[in-house]
């Protein structure tokens, strides 16, 4: 209540002690302090600007490449979601997405208007916010700055501000814009294609999921990314990681890059699993594996 009354006046929901485990694929976390829901943009720029400097800000999407820890995560967290943050606008071979469109839902919208270069974001199961955030994409194939135009984002001082590409900086699994900078919006483009041919290559990237990836458990995507001229799935498996459990928590026998939460493992379970795993990888290759999932709030 005492962060509540810091807070200034909003016209989305402000909720206290939210559950997070309940918005991340993992399915384990602490609460938010507090969890803001904006109405629209303005309404987060209102809240921004109007936000003590010295509360903690950070923004979930689909919780599908975050491990929340078992503490929860202190000052605000904000959710982009509802029509005026997941809208999708296509003119011409350009899409206009909010910052809360799902990935699957562009690549769709993408389909329908013939427009191709766009099919990577099936296998992205996350936000467009997050996949600007992250430069997502598939292995070391196709990424968001393969087809990004540019995006709109609003800093902590409610200030918004429109980004090209060269702005953001990207390269493997990272975006150079400062942190502090909330994504509300993305503008792509790709070339026009043969509709059945966009259509086809979806259904490819899907049934490659479905076979290779262990989508109907509780994971959280990729766990580490891949170092350069390696395969982070092919290290862990050299070293034994395939299968291998600490608590609820162990390394997918389907894809050994992928942590599975069994139903009972805590986010400390799967924090240790990925630290054995580097550690392991570590003393059996000598190359140091490094986090893709993003670790975020406090231990128990």
């Amino acid at each position: 209540m005492a962060l509540l009354k810091e807070l200034p006046t909003v016209r989305g929901p402000l909720i206290e002690q939210a559950r997070l485990s309940d918005r991340s694929w993992f399915g384990v976390g602490g609460p938010a302090e507090l969890l803001f829901l904006p109405e629209d943009v303005q309404d987060l720029q209102d809240f921004l600007a109007g936000l003590p400097a010295d509360v903690p800000v950070m923004v979930l999407g689909r919780g599908s490449n975050m491990l929340i820890r078992d503490g929860g995560v202190k000052g605000v967290v904000i959710k982009l979601e509802g029509p005026n943050f997941e809208a999708i606008q296509v003119d011409g071979n350009r899409i206009t997405a909010g910052a809360g469109a799902a990935d699957l839902s562009v690549a769709i919208a993408a389909r329908k208007a013939g427009i191709d270069g766009m099919t990577f974001l099936v296998g992205v199961p996350g936000t467009i916010g997050g996949a600007l955030r992250m430069n997502a994409g598939i292995g070391r194939g196709k990424e968001m700055r393969d087809v990004l135009v540019g995006a709109t984002a609003v800093n902590r001082q409610g200030v918004k501000r429109r980004f090209t590409l060269e702005d953001l900086d990207y390269s493997y699994r990272h975006c150079g814009l400062d942190p502090e900078w909330i994504f509300i919006q993305a503008e792509l483009e790709g070339p026009f294609g043969d509709k059945e041919a966009i259509a086809a290559a979806m259904k490819h990237h899907q049934e490659y999921r479905r076979q290779n990836q262990p989508i109907n458990k509780k994971t959280g995507g990729s766990t580490f990314k891949n170092p350069d001229g390696h395969s982070a799935w092919r290290l862990i498996d050299e070293a034994g990681g395939r299968g291998y459990r600490v608590g609820g928590a162990s390394m997918s026998e389907m894809h050994c890059n992928f942590m599975i939460n069994d139903g009972s493992a805590t986010a400390a379970d799967l924090e240790n699993l990925g630290e054995t795993m580097r550690a392991k990888v570590k003393q059996n290759s000598g190359l140091e594996l490094q986090w893709e999932i993003k670790r975020i709030g406090d231990p128990a």
